[in-house]
């Protein structure tokens, strides 16, 4: 939506300035349906900029994180069904979480 949104937007404006041509003939409501017809430009990129970008940018990162985490369980799954030794499963678990998590783990516990 945060590409579509713009584009739709312009669409709304076409079709404003559509209805501009129909009433040329009577120019006291001209300035009336330009602005209506811009503000639909208005409305596009200010809810692809507002609501739909910020949305998706965190939805892409919650999503990023989610995969991280299963990714971090297969590895220790398979790690342990490999019967690898406890603290080498540590220590290679540890190795693929970033610094400043460890950190805030082991300040918390």
């Amino acid at each position: 939506m945060g590409g579509y949104a713009p584009t739709i937007g312009i669409i709304g404006t076409v079709i404003g300035l559509i209805h501009v041509l129909e009433n040329l003939n009577k120019p006291e409501t001209l300035g009336h349906l330009i602005a209506a017809a811009f503000v639909a430009t208005l409305w596009g990129v200010l809810s692809a900029n507002v609501f739909w970008l910020p949305m998706a940018a965190k939805i892409t990162r919650t999503s990023d994180l989610q995969a991280a985490q299963m990714n971090l369980l297969v590895e220790g799954i398979s790690e342990i069904q490999a019967g690898t030794s406890p603290r080498t499963v540590r220590q290679k678990l540890t190795s693929l979480v970033p610094p400043s998590e460890v950190a805030a783990a082991a300040a918390a516990a």
